[in-house]
């Protein structure tokens, strides 16, 4: 059976890699770089309170449960002057408010690998930090870390088909936190890391031209592209209480 069990440090693709993460009670860091992890380490870093939610359930009733205001789609919430999966625009107004965030990756993700020792959310932007914070913790609890850059999900799939959509940009998020993290690396986490290296003087321009990043800007949101490709400018690192997300420093 496939695993990466001797070593401390592992990096598990998408959906299935957080759910077996979480069943080895490993502490688990999600990299969803285009949007979702940044949105939450920009949201965190504004003082916002964010509630991951899966998209396949009723999420607006969720949150008018708890007295959240659900996050529409970017084009939508644009139009409404309203937050949303665009990291930018989280702004201090929205300090101290709550907000139920559903994508198909990064908060399906987080959803699945909830009940683990600890859940954090990495990206470019908070890379060094949350590695800083996942190392503590696992002298801590004595559990290995696993990251998990989450994907993109590839339209009209067929039958027989998977619909995970490996992304670059994820993948180089999972390097970057991974290249920061403390113990034995897998294999896998050692080839991951050599992309982050390897690509590190260049991941400006390799994420505004990747599929994703063309994706998104082709959408108008350039803006978000050029944010959610900086390495290292937070100290924010948002773990998982509960339902909703904390600052772990």
């Amino acid at each position: 059976m496939f695993n990466q069990a001797p070593f401390s440090c592992r990096v598990e693709w998408g959906i299935r890699g957080a759910r077996e993460a979480a069943e080895r009670g490993d502490i688990i860091i999600i990299v969803d770089v285009l949007s979702f992890s940044s949105t939450v380490i920009s949201a965190l870093r504004q003082g916002a309170i964010i509630y991951p939610y899966p998209p396949n359930l009723d999420g607006k009733s969720f949150a008018e449960k708890i007295g959240a205001e659900y996050i529409l789609g970017r084009a939508e919430a644009a139009k409404a002057g309203k937050p949303t999966l665009s990291p930018v625009s989280f702004k201090k107004k929205h300090y101290n408010k709550k907000y139920v965030l559903s994508s198909l990756n990064g908060a399906f993700c987080t959803w699945m690998a909830a009940k683990v020792p600890a859940l954090l959310i990495g990206s470019l932007l908070n890379a060094s930090a949350v590695a800083s914070v996942a190392n503590k913790l696992r002298l801590q609890s004595k559990a290995n870390i696993t990251v998990v850059p989450c994907g993109e999900q590839w339209n009209e799939v067929r039958e027989h088909e998977n619909s995970l959509r490996p992304s670059i940009e994820d993948y180089l998020g999972a390097g970057a936190v991974l290249s920061y993290l403390e113990g034995e690396k897998s294999p896998e986490a050692e080839v991951c890391i050599g992309a982050f290296q390897n690509a590190k003087e260049k991941i400006t321009e390799l994420i505004w031209e990747c599929g994703s990043g063309r994706e998104l800007r082709q959408k108008g949101f350039e803006e978000d592209v050029s944010h959610c490709s900086r390495l290292n400018i937070y100290e924010a690192v948002p773990i998982l209480n509960n339902d909703h997300f904390v600052s772990a420093n």
